[in-house]
């Protein structure tokens, strides 16, 4: 029970998080630029709680599943000369993006947050294991590795990497303690191991590069699925829906805030990228329309651009409930 609880308000948190920010995004450029936003609104359904402002509306809905933000003149016509359709292209096209931006901008501080936590690994001795061959030999906490039979260690992947190369029963270690250099000769356990912890260092420099590495490289993994998707290497079974995200965010959350940081900075990245392609009801095909109207010197009509939407929209709709679906299922084959 209280597990399904923790579950619960993990999801709603982490859901309300990815859409807040990525709403306020669009919120913040329009406000910025100088386009009427009459509603701003997270979650869908009845309202909850409102707040009127000097020209937008706040709002609370019911259901913590999406949200949004009403600009004049973005689904009519409108003659307020502050309306979404009066500003320009170039305006426009900063408040569409803005959302994403915004979810990638979250996981990038998420990632920050990870990575100042984790620390980057050094070549220091922080602990043993037990019964760990090296401190048998001699090291002792705080020796600092310079080299694994004679090959430069300046990073603890080159220390792992020398250790699992060797092919012998016993390394030479050497390493910087106080003011000297100390040579040991160690001898690998049965798993080929000298049973040696790393410390780590805490830094800003080391957060951000963490933060950007893994950011670039979730990233690209992402880029990558989408492209096996394409081609037709990527079925169903691959893709998960609103049910099966509640359940890796609640193993996430009975794993402790650590796999929960990972997990937003993941989601938070996946409704950006989303939401930049192309298809209809996305902002990606926002900005599609956009620049085919700076192409054109003249926009698509409202009533067009509305029928789109709609066609995609449908599309949607049809794919979260199949993949749905799909979730329940496989929950239920699993429970069975």
């Amino acid at each position: 029970m209280l597990s399904t609880i923790l579950t619960a308000v993990t999801a709603i948190l982490v859901f309300l998080l990815v859409i807040i920010i990525h709403e306020f995004g669009h919120f913040a450029v329009a406000k910025l630029v100088g386009i009427r936003v009459n509603e701003f609104a997270i979650g869908m359904g009845p309202k909850l709680l409102d707040k009127k402002g000097p020209e937008t509306q706040y709002t609370l809905r019911a259901f913590p599943i999406g949200g949004y933000v009403a600009m004049e003149g973005e689904e009519e016509s409108s003659s307020d000369p502050r309306s979404f359709g009066k500003a320009s292209v170039a305006k426009r096209i900063a408040v569409v993006v803005a959302g994403a931006m915004m979810n990638f901008l979250l996981a990038i501080v998420v990632l920050f947050l990870v990575g100042l936590y984790l620390g980057e690994p050094t070549t220091t001795i922080a602990s043993f294991t037990e019964n760990a061959p090296a401190q048998k030999a001699g090291m002792e906490l705080g020796d600092d590795i310079l080299q694994v039979d004679g090959v430069q260690t300046p990073t603890w992947e080159d220390v792992i990497v020398a250790i699992r190369s060797a092919e012998k029963e016993s390394i030479s270690v050497q390493v910087q303690r106080a003011d000297e250099v100390v040579e040991l000769e160690i001898p690998l356990d049965e798993n080929g191991q000298i049973g040696i912890i790393r410390g780590t260092h805490r830094s800003l420099g080391g957060a951000i590069r963490y933060s950007m590495s893994t950011f670039f490289m979730l990233l690209a993994q992402l880029i990558g699925f989408f492209q096996t998707l394409l081609r037709g290497g990527v079925g169903l079974s691959d893709v998960s829906g609103p049910v099966g995200i509640v359940v890796v965010i609640g193993q996430a959350a009975s794993a402790g805030l650590f796999n929960v940081l990972l997990l937003l900075a993941f989601i938070n990245i996946n409704v950006g990228f989303f939401n930049l392609l192309p298809i209809p009801a996305l902002d990606g095909s926002k900005i599609l329309l956009l620049l085919l109207e700076k192409l054109r010197g003249k926009p698509i009509s409202v009533e067009k651009e509305s029928m789109i939407n709609l066609i995609g929209f449908i599309f949607l709709i049809g794919l979260l409930i199949l993949v749905t679906f799909k979730d329940i299922m496989t929950l239920g084959s699993i429970g069975g």
